[in-house]
């Protein structure tokens, strides 16, 4: 890394640690930071381990590395397409997951293997539509968008009639998930993310060289010997990975992926280190969501998406109106 996005990496990755340490110290019962070192050292009260331990430390995790994924998901579809609209939730991949979660629920309600390999799939069947249907001798990115966006709300056409036509136990408990929320997750949840989100970010730190020739255009990336439509082909499915593995488990939270790239970049004024300051963007911005979601309007606690699309909905207003500007 140069020294300017070194520098935002340190900023950010203490950010990050903040954040953490005020989610595992507030609650019902707060605790100090003496007395969470001691917890996570093994030698506090069986009570406050419990506490720690098995309820906030897994939210704490699963938020982390979700908004880590959800970040490089937004930055690669933002490389892929050159625009910095293009993210998964307005391309609707978010849309075509929540189809498969919502499939599984009417079929095993509690099967949480099932429903990941079900938004899994009807991801990439999402993803795989979008690019056959944008594909004319290559892809532009804005018919690649547009057909994105009429994809998506074919799908939450489907989704609300699906919801309206179920029993209405399945649906609020679909309408719930549908919001996105951090509750209820444990260490299950952990180990089912944490390798498939490992195995993603290793095939995108693999692939992000190409990543960053491809932004040059594809003429100058063939000639410097990148199989263009290929590498698009593997990030994209890269990309939906790192998107559907998150909507699983914690539902379709919005405008993380479209918003942590672009406050990346824009903080490191470089492509140096981008994909590390995205990730630690992502992870900062639902961290902060989720503690928001969990504190900020006691005594109740909303899902951290209604958290994200708020401050989401802003940002995107601003960046079309910046957009508009320029054009």
């Amino acid at each position: 890394m140069k020294t300017r996005p070194l520098i935002v990496f340190c900023f950010l990755l203490i950010a990050v640690s903040t954040v953490m340490a005020c989610a595992l110290c507030r609650g019902a019962i707060p605790l100090s930071l003496q007395e969470l070192w001691q917890v996570l050292g093994g030698k506090g009260p069986e009570g406050l381990r419990l506490v720690v331990v098995e309820w906030r430390l897994p939210r704490v995790l699963i938020a982390l590395m979700c908004g880590a994924s959800l970040g490089i998901s937004g930055a690669i579809f933002q490389s892929i397409l050159r625009n910095p609209l293009g993210s998964p939730d307005v391309l609707g991949l978010n849309a075509g997951a929540f189809s498969g979660v919502l499939a599984i629920m009417l079929l095993w309600p509690s099967n949480l293997f099932a429903m990941a390999l079900a938004s899994l799939i009807s991801a990439a069947l999402t993803g795989v539509i979008i690019y056959l249907l944008a594909w004319r001798q290559g892809i532009t990115p804005y018919r690649l968008i547009l057909i994105g966006i009429g994809i998506r709300a074919l799908l939450m056409s489907f989704n609300g009639w699906v919801m309206t036509s179920t029993s209405l136990s399945t649906a609020m408990s679909a309408g719930l998930w549908s919001a996105g929320s951090l509750n209820g997750v444990n260490w299950q949840s952990v180990s089912m993310v944490f390798p498939a989100v490992v195995i993603a970010l290793l095939g995108v730190a693999s692939l992000a060289k190409r990543m960053g020739l491809l932004e040059m255009g594809d003429d100058l990336a063939c000639a410097l010997g990148i199989r263009t439509e290929r590498t698009r082909l593997g990030l994209l499915l890269l990309a939906i990975l790192l998107t559907a593995v998150p909507t699983a488990v914690i539902g379709p939270v919005s405008f993380v992926a479209l918003v942590a790239p672009q406050i990346a970049r824009r903080l490191a004024h470089s492509p140096s280190g981008v994909l590390w300051n995205t990730a630690l963007c992502g992870s900062l911005l639902l961290l902060a969501a989720d503690y928001l979601a969990q504190h900020a309007f006691l005594p109740y606690q909303l899902p951290v998406g209604v958290i994200t699309v708020s401050v989401g909905g802003i940002y995107l207003l601003s960046l079309l109106v910046r957009e508009a500007r320029r054009s």
